[in-house]
């Protein structure tokens, strides 16, 4: 059944949708820190989820609060700089080792459009679409990101409802399905995508 409603399992305990993927809490901090800090926390980000799909393994709780910090490249294009300043030297030459250079290049891309929407904005757009009827049902993100609109939507309706995301960078897509398993995660431009 592809209704997207709860469905009973053989026990008698309903089964809920989404229960494996991240919420997002307060503590995560979304967003915070200097603009080193995001950049150390992207660089944790993508070493972890290379050793996850080294290892063949879905992300626990703990890692999935590393993989959450994943910032992207939006605000920090200097990294990218060419030739690189003097403070940001050592993260640009770090980012070019870290990276293959189909990622480095899709990075490079992504720096004029790789910008996350703020906890308190996807809170506000969540209390608005309640506010218009929207309990539960299918809900695409065509520009995922790592899936911050999917970490803080409310817990009913993500009980109830399918999640799909699109994101056009591939590393950036790999960290959205270690964060969210239950949601179907495309890699790729949402121009492309047959949903």
């Amino acid at each position: 059944d592809d209704s997207g409603e709860i469905h009973s399992s053989p026990a008698g305990r309903e089964s809920q949708l989404n229960a494996r993927n991240y919420r997002i809490r307060a503590e995560d901090r979304l967003g915070d820190g200097s603009l080193k800090q995001k950049c150390r926390d992207n660089f944790a980000a993508i070493e972890l989820v290379r050793l996850l799909d080294s290892q063949g393994r879905a992300a626990s709780d703990e890692e999935k609060q590393i993989l959450v910090k994943y910032v992207g490249w939006g605000g920090i294009p200097q990294v990218f700089a060419s030739p690189f300043s003097t403070e940001w030297k050592a993260e640009g030459e770090r980012l070019k080792v870290m990276l293959t250079s189909e990622e480095y290049a899709a990075a490079r891309a992504s720096t004029l459009n790789a910008h996350y929407t703020s906890a308190t904005v996807i809170s506000a757009i969540y209390n608005a679409v309640e506010r218009i009827g929207f309990t539960h049902g299918r809900v695409l993100e065509p520009a995922l990101g790592i899936g911050n609109f999917f970490g803080l939507i409310p817990g009913e309706m993500s009980a109830r409802s399918r999640l799909t995301g699109v994101e056009i960078d591939p590393l950036t897509a790999k960290i959205a399905r270690q964060l969210y398993p239950d949601a179907d995660i495309r890699a790729q431009g949402f121009e492309t995508a047959a949903l």
